[in-house]
């Protein structure tokens, strides 16, 4: 890339953090490309959609949440291993208003941190049904809509730690293999 096309990347995800954070994943990209003194056009040629603009400003904390993860590992069975990975993915979440409805489609965006939170979710997924805690015809698509519904439930909550893990333990209570 060249060196203007990579300031304005930089311009646009700085931009983009910062709007997102203020007012929301669901603001305009118009916005966007005003703070990031940018076109639109520009904008739209290095990030054609909005969900790969949200894996962009995303990707270096989904990078640092799925290290956390792995390096926990060998604290946690395999259930709750899947437990805290589910609940920080959902806090995760919560971060930009509105970005739960897009975190499906914002996880398959190929950004090295939506690579390594997919890998990391789907190793405890399979490791925890090798352990025989979580039934084998759940996969990680299903952990993603969880987390989508558990985001939706509580982005608006005050203090949503508590109501996260509650319906996490739902969740994890219906997939257990008994």
């Amino acid at each position: 890339m060249r060196a203007d096309a990579q300031k304005n990347r930089d311009r646009i995800v700085t931009a983009a953090e910062e709007v997102f954070l203020e007012r929301g994943a669901n603001v305009t990209l118009d916005e966007v490309a005003k703070r990031a003194g940018v076109g639109v056009a520009t904008l739209y040629r290095r990030f054609p959609t909005r969900e790969e603009l949200l894996a962009a400003t995303y990707s270096a904390r989904f990078v640092t949440f799925a290290e956390t993860s792995r390096a926990r590992d060998a604290d946690l069975d395999p259930l709750s291993a899947l437990r805290v990975y589910l609940e920080e993915l959902v806090q995760h979440t919560n971060t930009y208003r509105g970005l739960a409805a897009s975190l499906g489609t914002v996880l398959q965006v190929g950004t090295p941190g939506c690579v390594a939170t997919t890998e990391e979710g789907t190793r405890l997924l399979n490791r925890a049904q090798k352990a025989g805690v979580v039934r084998p015809d759940i996969n990680f698509d299903d952990i993603v809509c969880v987390a989508t519904a558990v985001s939706l439930a509580t982005e608006q909550h005050g203090s949503p730690k508590v109501r996260i893990a509650h319906l996490v333990g739902v969740f994890l209570d219906g997939i257990g293999n008994r």
